[in-house]
């Protein structure tokens, strides 16, 4: 979910009737050299020309679809990094720039460990612009066999007769193809219409798993789609024991098999749900058993979870600050919880029970973890980055905050800004600990 546009998903863009439509392809090609920092800062570098994530970017303009792109001022190198100093009065001082305020630096380092995360040569850069609608909100699964990236869309205005029971909603799932970091194919994926709504993903098997937030009339649940053409879904779940889910939100694969997703009720305030039949829980399905249970509970609204890398925590957002209808509450939660990952009679149980960050800009909406097991947080004011004992170290400032977010390869990370698409490089080691690729 956002905490300036309400979050939900759809799959009615799957009707013929559906008016939003891509261009074949956007494609903008440049000079860039490769790089492998170590993790820590340093002016060396090898050249990996075959690593399109490790590239980084040497100058000259790029072509863009007009409709697509338009030209963005080049982000990057240690002069856009800006320390934030904490101590004794230093943040009361007229003449420190507030951390929120929009700033030229995007790099925002509040404790040196941040720096290796960084790498010796940070960038940003806004690879897709596309006001027409916000195609780039939610799930982020990159596909590494194929090199693609799947995201959903926040609510699309449909008038045709099949959005009906989504309240003439739909939620686009565009597909872009890489070649190369900023040489791309950008389509819209054309799946079954069960998959309404859909909101967040990650990677199962070879494919994606989607949390369809359904309607008024087709149920919630999670949705497996090849991720190769022609899409086909399957249903994996869509009740609780027969009762149906509120609107699925994030998901995550535990390492067993097991499938962890929420399930907040975002869906039914934004009215394409019927009255919520089930508490704001987060859930625990295995499919090789069938075995669904309940987890957690005690959320205002669960929305993102991951697993720490060596499984023993899961971290998971509540974004009770921000309902469906768009109002804030500043005194609810903008909460990362972490939990222990006990195991007994061989199930998982969730213990312990901790704040692990508060989010001082927004809410966290979408998280991951690095391989080093640094916690990344889609918040207000971009990605905020905690340590795994829950200390902000650092954070890239994105205009407009994100939702969500997702790795790719050696340090890249895509980030979802609503109407824009950013690419993010950090250092080669800073490495998602979902793919580790």
């Amino acid at each position: 979910m956002n905490w300036h546009r309400p979050k939900t998903a759809d799959d009615t863009l799957l009707s013929p009737a559906h008016k939003v439509s891509f261009s074949d392809s956007s494609k903008s090609s440049e000079k860039r050299n490769s790089a492998r920092p170590s993790s820590r800062p340093s002016s060396s570098s090898n050249s990996r020309p075959d690593s399109p994530a490790g590239q980084q970017r040497k100058g000259a303009s790029q072509q863009r679809t007009t409709s697509q792109k338009r030209e963005q001022p080049f982000v990057g190198g240690v002069r856009n990094l800006q320390r934030i100093n904490r101590q004794s009065e230093a943040l009361w001082e007229s003449s420190l720039v507030s951390p929120t305020a929009p700033q030229p630096k995007p790099f925002l380092i509040y404790h040196d460990s941040f720096l290796s995360v960084l790498g010796p040569n940070p960038t940003l850069q806004c690879l897709i612009e596309d006001n027409r609608a916000p195609f780039f909100h939610e799930a982020g699964v990159f596909h590494p066999p194929t090199n693609t990236l799947f995201v959903t869309s926040n609510q699309i205005e449909d008038p045709s007769p099949d959005a009906v029971t989504t309240r003439n909603k739909t939620i686009v799932i565009t597909k872009i193809e890489f070649f190369s970091p900023t040489d791309f194919t950008r389509d819209k994926v054309r799946c079954p219409e069960r998959n309404y709504m859909a909101n967040g993903g990650t990677n199962y098997r070879d494919g994606i798993i989607l949390c369809a937030q359904g309607s008024l009339r087709e149920p919630s649940g999670l949705i497996y789609m090849e991720a190769k053409r022609p899409h086909k879904t399957t249903t994996l779940l869509n009740n609780y024991h027969s009762r149906p889910f509120n609107s699925p939100n994030d998901v995550i694969v535990h390492s067993d098999g097991s499938i962890w997703f929420t399930d907040p009720i975002y869906g039914y305030e934004q009215g394409f749900r019927p009255k919520p039949q089930l508490p704001q829980l987060v859930y625990r399905f295995d499919p090789s058993t069938g075995d669904i249970r309940v987890v957690a509970d005690g959320f205002g609204r669960p929305n993102g979870l991951c697993f720490s890398p060596d499984e023993n925590t899961i971290y998971i957002t509540d974004t009770d600050l921000i309902h469906g209808d768009g109002t804030t509450d500043y005194r609810r939660a903008a909460t990362v919880y972490a939990y222990s990952v006990l195991w007994e009679h061989d199930c998982p149980y969730l213990t312990n029970r901790r704040v692990f960050a508060y989010a001082d800009t927004g809410a966290p909406d979408g998280i991951k973890c690095d391989v080093f097991g640094n916690v990344y947080a889609g918040c207000g004011d971009g990605i905020n980055v905690w340590n795994s004992g829950g200390m902000l170290i650092g954070k890239v400032q994105i205009e407009g905050g994100c939702a969500n977010f997702c790795f790719g390869r050696n340090g890249e990370m895509w980030v979802f800004g609503e109407h824009k698409l950013w690419r993010v490089k950090l250092g080669d080691e800073s490495r998602g600990a979902l793919l580790g690729v």
